[in-house]
């Protein structure tokens, strides 16, 4: 039962609370292991000197990101340790995580390939993990006239995080070997695992399953007589192509700027630090903004702008190595996407039955990730046939599908945006 948001008494600046504070260590603690997975682990390899087929088929070892719902109705049940049934897993993910960022980096990327992908998968499935249990600890914790902003904040946190493995890593790359590089990027894990043995576990909503058949089975009934299977079936269809366009034009951004002729440092230091402030800008702006908008309509506004920012690659790949348009497509990039994938959680999040979080919310983001991991895995050969300007202008093409699904699963005037 989801609910509707009542009314907002106060103004804005009443949200800027300690929830809001959570989301921001959580959403950092969740974006982080991703980012090492398309950023640092992508430049390790293409420095090593992997073509950007094999490049792009690394994308696969995030399969782990699409079947988390599998295993999310198991967090949904258990606990185990004194810290309840949400902190319990998230601690445990992110003390896991820490080790195997870490120990990663000590491979050799030209004699133990092999191991490095066994070591992504693990990474990947600990971070899923990770995700399941955070995305559950945020719903439970905010209520729904916080959903927008609070969404907001762990996005835009979440994409922050992206600036250690996207921008330090790289730099200390060009200065020290790959093995303390990891480690170092690794230990961005600990302000996480700070803050979950420092909260409080969330109220729960209603009674939680009492065997694992209720787990896995009550969720899935529930999402399904909401509406019907069609209802069902336009949610799952518009989470699945909402995020399509601008997942694949990130895919291989690394690779992108390398072939363009930016040195580590440039990407590092220009590019990464110029989506750093955007990305703090959009946070702010967009959680005011989607507080007066509502949901519904911020994923009208903020969508057109994440489509937008894809062209923004096709003018950087006629441009080449020009610092100024790369500083000036990323921030873009940063602020219009960052709005958008707010706006696209706070939707998720809305979505969810608060007695099923976990599971239901797990549901919708592995079916948001499919794209990141399958469908990306076939970007190195769509760019080795197209070209990278070609490329982009396909997948502003590919953004469209979920915008015109909007006028059915999110109308414009379909949600109470909450006043000032």
């Amino acid at each position: 039962m989801t609910g509707k948001s009542p009314p907002a008494a106060v103004g804005w600046h009443s949200y800027l609370n300690r929830r809001t504070l959570i989301c921001v260590f959580l959403g950092f603690s969740s974006g982080l292991p991703l980012f090492i997975l398309l950023s640092l682990m992508q430049a390790w390899l293409a420095k090593s000197g992997l073509n950007i087929k094999t490049l792009g088929l690394f994308a696969l070892v995030m399969f782990p990101y699409t079947w988390k719902f599998l295993w999310s109705p198991l967090m949904d049940r258990y606990s185990f340790g004194s810290l309840g049934r949400r902190r319990s897993w998230m601690a445990f993910t992110q003390t896991a995580l820490f080790f195997g960022i870490g120990a990663m980096g000590m491979l050799d990327p030209l004699t133990q390939l092999p191991a490095i992908a066994a070591g992504a998968v693990l990474v990947a499935f600990l971070s899923a993990s990770q995700d399941i249990v955070i995305d559950a600890y945020r719903r439970e914790i905010l209520p729904d006239n916080e959903q927008g902003l609070g969404s907001a904040v762990y996005v835009n946190a979440y994409k922050v995080a992206g600036m250690v493995p996207g921008a330090l890593s790289l730099i200390l790359a060009d200065l020290m070997a790959w093995q303390p590089v990891f480690w170092i990027t690794a230990a961005f894990m600990l302000p996480g695992l700070v803050c979950t043995l420092l909260i409080q576990e969330p109220v729960v909503y209603g009674t939680p399953p009492k065997n694992l058949r209720e787990a896995v089975l009550l969720p899935f009934r529930e999402f399904i007589h909401r509406d019907g299977w069609r209802g069902a079936l336009w949610i799952l269809g518009f989470i699945f192509l909402y995020k399509l366009g601008d997942s694949m034009a990130t895919a291989l951004a690394t690779k992108f700027y390398l072939d363009l002729g930016f040195s580590m440092t440039q990407i590092g230091a220009v590019a990464k630090t110029t989506g750093f402030w955007a990305s703090i800008g959009g946070g702010i702006i967009g959680g005011v903004w989607m507080v007066q908008l509502g949901i519904n309509r911020g994923l009208w506004v903020f969508g057109v702008a994440q489509a937008v920012a894809i062209l923004g690659f096709a003018w950087l790949a006629q441009a080449g190595a020009n610092v100024i348009v790369l500083a000036a497509v990323i921030g873009f990039e940063a602020f219009g996407v960052g709005l958008g994938t707010a706006a696209f959680v706070a939707y998720i999040a809305k979505t969810t039955d608060p007695r099923y979080t976990a599971t239901q919310f797990a549901l919708f983001t592995s079916l948001a990730a499919v794209p990141r991991t399958f469908i990306n895995a076939s970007v190195g050969f769509i760019v080795n046939e197209t070209g990278w300007l070609l490329f982009f202008i396909l997948c502003f093409v590919l953004a469209l599908p979920g915008m015109l699904m909007l006028p059915r699963v999110a109308p414009w005037n379909g949600d109470q945006p909450n006043q000032p």
